[in-house]
């Protein structure tokens, strides 16, 4: 399963947190995180979803 975030995570960095986390503060800080650049979303959800 963590494949699947994985690539979600590349994707669509907020998804592959949200599937990892579900609606916590680590999903919205990778909606501004996303919103401010596509590149730090994607790094914040991969380190979200490898923490785990």
């Amino acid at each position: 399963m963590d494949i699947i975030r994985l690539i979600f995570a590349v994707i669509l960095p907020p998804l592959g947190v949200f599937l990892q986390v579900g609606f916590g503060k680590h999903f919205w800080i990778n909606i501004i995180l996303t919103l401010l650049g596509f590149l730090p979303g994607i790094i914040h959800a991969v380190w979200i979803i490898a923490k785990k």
